[in-house]
């Protein structure tokens, strides 16, 4: 799921001071690029090394990522204050997709020492040798982590990553429409039945329907998408997973805009013209920017069930490149583990980009707001992305159910019936 490519089309331009509180960081003269592999960094100098760069020969290393435009600039930041306090070089690359990317240039050679994603790659990714094991050389403990992070970047007894933040879809509200959080999701439709009017340009609700953000429904009342650890592994036929996302087609989708893409459902809240959204921390920067008044909460709770969405751990893998172990590697670790684990920068980035810490100093810490911590609590309630490779000959045909049964052009049962026989088609 290209989730990441569209979220860049509704990001407006980056955060001044993102990094406010932390090490200062100056002006750069940056040269971005977008699919190329070109640096988007230079390099600073030897001051301020930590034990963990100061032996060894000093090295160069890539990193490439796909951020929306709101977190750009936080993290050219980032790898700058590295480059300036250390000896060693990172060279960022904003790659507009970056599955495609990878998938090309790792088997070619060309690919970077270290690239950030959800951990949902995890054993697709280590199963075709793009990423490598770096358990024997880590300076970190993994138990400096939320265990579910901790466990999202092992596979196989291998550590492929370091964890950063955790990721998930919650409610969000506006203020200046709802007077207080509903508690459960009759609460919820009775607000959007009287703020809801297409007609003037007035909505319910602001949610993008596909596989990731349905899933908190279709998991809600015991469903299930795909688990290893089950019989039968593919669950879309289940019956519980069925009444899950038809539950959210007879309660929410009235409520919502005729088109559910992400640009389309995301825009009406962020424009102060929805009562209701249901999105990921990466959407509150958006909201900051466009000025919205909004308060995040967790999910309501459905009649007969508890609302349980996918929860996916972002991370910095450790590329094939890596395997070298010489010292862009070292490089690439030494940035990967000051950037997993610095507390000041975590900490401003929960403040001004509602990014989710998963070091175990700061989840669910006072210092967070409470935006984060809303988020927090829903990741505390969801169900972490399946690692095993099958899962992504789940997405697409699931996705195109999704939009199936979304635009009425097939019943639930039918839609999911036809994308498990895809799916199986696929594992074939």
């Amino acid at each position: 799921m290209n989730r990441r490519k569209a979220l860049k089309s509704i990001g407006v331009t980056g955060l001044a001071g993102v990094l406010a509180g932390c090490t200062s960081v100056q002006e750069q003269d940056d040269t971005t690029t977008s699919d190329d592999g070109g640096a988007d960094t230079t390099a600073g100098d030897d001051s301020g090394q930590t034990e963990t760069t100061a032996t060894g020969p000093a090295g160069t290393a890539k990193a490439w990522y796909s951020l929306q435009d709101t977190e750009l600039e936080a993290r050219k930041a980032a790898l700058k204050q590295f480059n300036d306090n250390s000896k060693h070089t990172m060279e960022g690359s904003d790659v507009s997709d970056l599955k495609k990317k990878t998938t090309s240039a790792i088997p070619a050679g060309q690919g970077p020492e270290l690239f950030d994603w959800a951990h949902d790659w995890v054993g697709d990714y280590h199963q075709r040798g793009f990423i490598t094991d770096r358990s024997e050389q880590l300076n970190v403990e993994l138990d400096v982590f939320t265990d579910a992070a901790a466990e999202a970047v092992q596979f196989d007894g291998n550590v492929v990553g370091l964890p950063y933040a955790a990721e998930t879809v919650t409610l969000v509200y506006n203020t200046e429409i709802v007077d207080e959080p509903p508690e459960t999701v009759a609460d919820m439709k009775s607000v959007m039945e009287e703020h809801h009017d297409p007609g003037n340009n007035a909505y319910g609700l602001s949610y993008p329907f596909d596989p990731y953000f349905v899933s908190a429904w279709a998991q809600a009342f015991g469903g299930y998408y795909f688990d290893p650890e089950k019989d039968p592994m593919l669950g879309l036929t289940d019956s519980k997973t069925i009444e899950g996302v038809q539950f959210a087609l007879d309660n929410l989708k009235p409520y919502m805009p005729n088109d559910p893409s992400y640009e389309t459902q995301a825009a009406p809240f962020a424009e102060g013209n929805a009562a209701f959204a249901i999105n990921g921390p990466w959407y509150l920067a958006t909201l900051n920017e466009k000025g919205v008044d909004f308060g995040v909460t967790t999910l309501p709770t459905p009649e007969g069930g508890e609302a349980r969405p996918y929860t996916g751990i972002q991370m910095w893998y450790f590329a094939k490149a890596m395997e070298d172990d010489g010292a862009n590697a070292a490089a690439a670790q030494s940035f990967a583990e000051w950037y997993a684990t610095n507390e000041d920068m975590l900490e401003q980035a929960a403040k001004d980009q509602g990014s989710i810490p998963v070091l175990e100093s700061l989840a669910g810490s006072d210092a967070l707001p409470d935006d984060v911590k809303a988020f927090s609590e829903t990741v505390r309630k969801g169900v972490p992305m399946p690692t095993d490779p099958k899962m992504g000959k789940v997405w697409q045909p699931l996705t195109d159910a999704m939009t199936k049964v979304f635009n009425g052009d097939a019943g639930v049962e039918a839609a999911m019936q036809q994308a498990e026989e895809t799916v199986r088609e696929n594992w074939e």
